[in-house]
């Protein structure tokens, strides 16, 4: 336990303290923070990591576990209708409870008051729900997942063509945000209990995919969300984003309570869903049922340390730094240092180390983790300065997120079908909590600066990391199949050409 924490604890602080130290050195460099502000960051990333590494030592010994032992009863159970129950449950509690989805909503309702979150949380999670059991369906039936994507992206576009503007940075926003430390591991483990069912075995893309198209229901059901709701978010009171940039005053511990409340009313659903797995279909041994119990513990006092870090000091200072920025040159100084904070982001996230890992392994070595990560690290440097010139010249975001995705999509046609899984996988790995607790606030302060609005400037940032590893996974599968081709007409040359039979020499 003691090395599983300290593990955690270390993975955390991997990914907060490159940014920290950016921060810190555009304070002194071009951005002085206002008194005292620092100090308070500097708390607050300390929480940040405090709290994530607790949160992922409960999430292993209680809630994996979980999934895991669901997706194995299932299996067993041999229930088709019982596993897409499940996956819709298991799908909409754990989101709930997913800390970069929290942050989100909370981002949301600091420009939009009038804007319910739990109403937000609620129409995600069960955009996940929605789209796991699709997930799930497109294995049992077969269906080609290219279709599916094309198919499902071209009517969320549609959907969104007639909502609100504010509201189609926070969808797409929304659909990066849930793929996170938790979502993930359930969603597979429900998935190898599909794959069992359906008696196939493993390979093709049958491993991947369940991540991809369950990443799409948060971004339909927000803009579902949009459809009939009669908040604006692209008319944000000033007053309202003026409040929110420069409320940097208050103390830690004042939040302690409303936030405890809201993590204990986002965990409540996955609680309950485990004592009926429990009485119905686990019937786990005492000690197992503690162990979980202990896990869920461990989960929601992370939480807690984790959002008190966030409200209180890393979102204000981020948004303060923002405000900062965007004050300098009419800023135009976002731009670099939003390709700084997307290349520093996307190399320190663990996740990213699992996933270039995992392609180099399916690539058999030719495509190197080194390439890998360069070429993630280029591509997420250019999403989150786009993101940041959207903030400078109010840019629509239509006009990132329409080729964006036409290029991703268009690159299904023509990569191999498992980089093309893996790639709409990984979406959001790189949207991890550094880009909605830091790079999303500071984008967020850079708005109101530059004299924009927030809800239509801003949001879309999370959006558009979590688009980059689609069209870089698959450029480099294609160069994946061309250096495969080549070294296929290789070996054909070397081998001996069979002797002719005449050669009229004779």
């Amino acid at each position: 336990m003691k090395s599983n924490f300290v593990a955690k604890i270390r993975e955390s602080a991997v990914s907060v303290i490159p940014v920290m130290l950016i921060v810190v050195a555009l304070h002194f460099a071009i951005a002085p923070l206002p008194e005292g502000q620092l100090t308070k960051y500097i708390v607050g990333g300390v929480l940040l990591m405090l709290g994530l590494g607790i949160f992922l030592v409960g999430a292993d010994i209680g809630m994996v576990p979980f999934g895991q032992k669901v997706g194995s009863a299932l299996t067993k159970r041999r229930n088709l209708i019982l596993i897409l129950v499940a996956a819709f449950l298991i799908g909409f509690a754990i989101t709930i409870a997913e800390p970069d989805v929290q942050v989100l909503a909370n981002q949301v309702q600091s420009i939009a008051p009038d804007l319910n979150k739990f109403s937000l949380l609620l129409m995600i999670a069960v955009g996940v729900g929605i789209f796991l059991v699709i997930a799930m369906v497109r294995v049992l039936m077969q269906w080609p997942l290219p279709v599916l994507l094309i198919g499902f992206y071209i009517l969320v576009f549609f959907v969104c063509s007639f909502v609100d503007p504010g509201f189609v940075g926070v969808a797409f926003d929304a659909g990066g945000a849930t793929t996170g430390p938790i979502t993930v591991p359930f969603i597979m483990a429900m998935g190898i209990g599909v794959a069992a069912v359906v008696k196939k075995e493993e390979g093709g893309d049958n491993s991947f995919g369940y991540v991809g198209l369950a990443s799409i229901g948060p971004i339909a059901a927000v803009a579902v969300m949009g459809l009939f709701s009669s908040i604006r978010l692209d008319r944000i009171p000033e007053e309202a984003v003026a409040d929110q940039a420069k409320s940097l005053i208050g103390a830690f511990t004042s939040g302690i309570p409303h936030v405890s409340r809201d993590i204990a009313l986002a965990l409540s659903p996955l609680m309950i869903i485990f004592f009926l797995f429990q009485i119905f279909l686990l019937r786990l041994p005492s000690e197992q049922v503690k162990r979980m119990i202990l896990g869920l513990v461990y989960s929601f006092i992370g939480l807690v340390i984790f959002m008190v870090g966030v409200n209180g000091g890393f979102t204000p200072v981020g948004q303060s730094l923002g405000h900062r920025l965007g004050a300098i040159a009419g800023g135009w100084c976002l731009l670099p240092v939003g390709m700084i904070l997307g290349a520093v982001v996307v190399i320190a996230e663990p996740a990213v180390w699992v996933l270039t890992e995992q392609v180099e392994e399916v690539s058999g070595g030719h495509i190197k983790r080194s390439i890998m990560l360069a070429a993630l690290s280029v591509s997420i440097a250019l999403a989150v300065a786009m993101g940041m010139l959207r903030v400078v010249t109010g840019l629509s975001i239509w006009w990132i997120l329409v080729p964006g995705y036409v290029l991703a999509l268009g690159l299904t046609r023509f990569a191999p079908p498992l980089f093309t899984a893996i790639a709409f996988d990984s979406g959001g790995v790189a949207s991890g909590p550094m880009s909605t607790t830091f790079v999303l606030a500071l984008t967020l302060g850079a708005s109101f600066a530059c004299g924009g609005n927030p809800a239509t400037d801003a949001f879309g940032m999370v959006a558009m990391i979590a688009m980059a590893p689609l069209i870089t996974i698959q450029i480099l599968g294609l160069v994946f199949k061309h250096v495969e081709k080549r070294q296929e007409e290789a070996e054909a040359e070397r081998k001996p050409r069979p002797a002719t039979e005449g050669n009229g020499n004779e």
